[in-house]
């Protein structure tokens, strides 16, 4: 849901906060094989894990992986980490390694800017990281909440492209302009002395006044990289639509081009939806979904 302080100037870069959903997942078996066989999507980024993963922990890549589902690359939701943590997590179990989900992370390089990803593989719910610092492996979570049981959350799709990932946004991190300082002390404040608040005060609209104005904020500082607050003008516009519609928590998942927005209530959130579909059916590249937050982590089930 967005960076907290891009300017580092107490020493530490980023922070974030996020939330685990229960709709979009990454889901996979791994069994003992004569030789390495990976079936389902996202086989080639699995298949990249795995050889990094077996590589360092010294262990035999001879498995059959069958992917169930995964989370869709490059759209701003975490693809990368979560795969490289699920597989982590069922070579862990397989072979009985020890390890906990912040030993593998590192073992992957996941956490180099955003320790989202990580915290809600751990425990779900909404996770307010701390970035990193001169002596950071992983980035600290400081705050875990669960979320409220009612909200739910709009994400809106463009099929046609992909956020900016790779060297492209290493690069786009080094081209952007200084984020200042007051501003970064103001979104720090805004959000624990009223977007964590509310979270545990049941309050979608507070929580979402926070969520919208630090997407702004940081939506105009990337704005340069990415063509604007949104990367997609067509989900630009389903979300000014979303938010006369009275959605709260306007904004743009990481590099995007997914947006997301907060409503209270599934069957409102899914009448919203519904509408959003009809009203931009014209936009054959957009797609709604509805979302609940996800209150536990990672799940791992071993079969006798």
């Amino acid at each position: 849901m967005g960076f907290i302080d891009l300017s580092g100037s107490l020493g530490r870069h980023f922070g974030s906060i996020g939330v685990a959903l229960n709709e979009i997942s990454t889901r996979l078996s791994i069994t003992g094989a004569d030789q390495l066989n990976i079936s389902g999507p996202a086989s080639l980024r699995a298949k990249k894990c795995l050889f990094r993963l077996c590589e360092a922990l010294q262990v035999s890549d001879k498995l059959n992986i069958s992917i169930e589902s995964a989370i869709p690359e490059h759209v701003g939701l975490g693809s990368g980490t979560q795969m490289s943590l699920a597989i982590g997590a069922a070579l862990n179990e397989f072979y009985g390694l020890g390890l906990k989900v912040r030993e593998i992370a590192a073992l992957t390089d996941r956490g180099l800017r955003s320790g989202i990803g990580i915290g809600v593989f751990e425990q779900g719910g909404l996770v307010v990281d701390g970035g990193r610092g001169e002596k950071t492996v992983t980035p600290p979570v400081l705050a875990h909440m669960d979320v409220p049981d009612g909200w739910r959350f709009i994400l809106v799709f463009d099929q046609r492209g992909q956020g900016l990932h790779g060297q492209q946004e290493i690069q786009a991190f080094k081209e952007l302009p200084p984020f200042p300082h007051q501003e970064a002390a103001r979104l720090c404040y805004l959000l624990l002395m009223q977007g964590l608040p509310a979270v545990a005060e049941n309050d979608i609209t507070k929580f979402g006044d926070t969520i919208t104005q630090l997407q702004r904020s940081v939506g105009e500082h990337f704005s340069s990289a990415q063509g604007g607050i949104f990367t997609s003008p067509e989900v630009a516009a389903a979300m000014q639509w979303l938010e006369l519609q009275g959605a709260v928590a306007i904004g743009q998942t990481s590099w995007g081009p997914t947006g997301f927005c907060a409503i209270s209530g599934n069957e409102l959130a899914e009448m919203i939806a519904a509408q959003a579909r009809q009203t931009f059916s014209h936009f054959d590249n957009l797609s709604f979904i509805v979302a609940s937050a996800r209150n536990s982590g990672g799940n791992v089930f071993v079969e006798k």
